[in-house]
């Protein structure tokens, strides 16, 4: 069996290429992202392997259609990328990895939490030019404040659990699906925006959740509130997000995602000018902090990664269960 595996880097190569082998899989590895122009690479192949950013259109499965696939692998839980009404109408099954490491995302948002707070990496700039002046790296102490998660699956709830248990904050959580086994304290979005100091986002993106951080939901929010986002760059209006900065609305923002990641994230840009505005002043303020969309980036959760998505493909040769199939109304 033959897996076209797209958007490859030097670690999904060497995370990859082993297990596959004792498995009795082949693997094509290509650099390039799955997209219409490069969806050819395909032919010939079983199945195709994707991340985050690759474009899984309606047009790009009806090419994989005709050359005989029935199902793509995708080893990301986001499956925004991929039309899936146009897969269903071609029989094409779509198996993501749903939950690889939610550890890992959970201890990446507080640590994105941390950095905004205690301002580490501006202090961090400081002391590398034996600049050991502390002055407006002020942060405050978290204990007894009061923390908003909104999405409580399983990144959410570690999420919480770290924020009360390790840092004994007050937590409130929002989700449309409440867990009542949970022990979270839920409560509406408007008491989230209106009481929290800090805000962590943990939600899918849905057309509900698109853009729930905007002016309106920001207005709602104390001033000095700290807001991490290491789900889904699309939960944030930017510009939005960026009005309210300048403000001086937000103490500080922590983001591993945001809006036009496509474009950029998991490639090196660092030699071109930065020609897109709203990119240059989300690196700009010194009081956000952006990381690449690493926070899923462990050793545990690529292992997780990499048994799950060969073995969804296993089982989709077995004829067995389909126990990380998305479909259209997922």
């Amino acid at each position: 069996m033959k897996i076209a595996f797209y958007d490859t880097k030097p670690y999904d190569r060497r995370a990859f290429a082993k297990p596959a082998q004792e498995m009795g899989y082949e693997i094509s590895f290509f650099e390039c992202r799955l997209t219409k122009e490069s969806v050819h690479l395909a032919k010939g192949f079983d199945t195709t392997c994707s991340f985050v950013n690759d474009e899984v259109t309606a047009e790009v499965l009806e090419t994989l259609s005709s050359y005989g696939i029935g199902v793509i692998l995708l080893r990301c839980a986001g499956f925004d990328s991929v039309d899936l009404k146009r897969a269903a109408e071609l029989n094409i099954k779509v198996l993501r990895v749903p939950s690889y490491s939610p550890t890992a995302v959970a201890e990446h948002a507080i640590a994105l939490l941390q950095t905004i707070n205690r301002k580490t990496h501006l202090g961090y700039n400081r002391t590398t030019k034996f600049n050991f002046n502390i002055d407006g790296l002020m942060g405050v102490d978290l204990r007894g404040k009061t923390a908003g998660v909104i999405g409580t699956g399983k990144i959410g709830k570690i999420t919480a659990e770290i924020l009360s248990a390790g840092f004994g904050m007050n937590v409130l959580a929002y989700d449309v699906i409440q867990d009542p086994n949970s022990g979270l304290n839920y409560v509406t979005l408007d008491e989230i925006w209106a009481k929290s100091d800090v805000i962590s986002l943990h939600c899918p993106l849905f057309p509900e959740t698109h853009h729930i951080i905007n002016k309106d939901s920001i207005a709602k929010m104390k001033d000095g509130v700290l807001l991490v986002n290491s789900s889904r760059g699309g939960l944030i209006n930017t510009k939005d997000l960026l009005d309210a900065v300048k403000a001086g609305k937000f103490r500080g923002v922590g983001l591993d995602v945001c809006e036009k990641e496509h474009e950029y994230f998991f490639e090196d840009h660092s030699k071109e000018l930065m020609q897109d505005d709203d990119m240059a002043l989300l690196m700009a303020y010194p009081n956000i902090v952006m990381t690449g969309h690493q926070a899923f980036f462990t050793e545990e959760a690529s292992a997780a990664i990499v048994d799950v998505t060969l073995h969804n493909f296993k089982a989709y040769l077995d004829g067995a269960p389909l126990a990380n199939e998305v479909k259209a109304n997922a």
